[in-house]
């Protein structure tokens, strides 16, 4: 099993900045991609940000220049660093992870973190 910890949310003004973390642990043998969902109320869960193991990355339209994806490879972690945020950012943030759980099996596995709250409100 694999688990996914995500800590960094919290109330934040129009224009400041948060920075989540997300920390996978568990039956791990390699991490091919991780990435970062929101979900806002109402709406449907989307991909904000996502990152390689090799260190591509790719944002949605949205976030573009505000936000960086970015992953400590060897802590199994993954970043985003939100600047210049918006009422409209406000979301529960997801972590995901595509996971690799041993050298034998070639499947990778989707596994998603709890959920961090970002607010933004004045």
């Amino acid at each position: 099993q694999v688990q996914l910890v995500e800590s960094g949310g919290g109330l934040v003004q129009p224009g400041g900045s948060l920075r989540l973390s997300c920390a996978a642990s568990g039956s791990i043998f390699s991490i091919n991609v991780m990435a970062w969902y929101r979900q806002a109320p109402g709406k449907q869960r989307e991909l904000v940000a996502a990152i390689t193991s090799g260190g591509s990355t790719n944002y949605v339209d949205a976030v573009k220049g505000r936000f960086t994806i970015s992953s400590d490879n060897a802590k199994n972690t993954v970043y985003l660093q939100m600047n210049s945020l918006k009422p409209e950012d406000t979301a529960v943030y997801y972590c995901n992870a595509g996971v690799k759980v041993s050298p034998g099996n070639r499947n990778v596995y989707g596994f998603w973190g709890q959920g961090t709250q970002v607010t933004v409100s004045s």
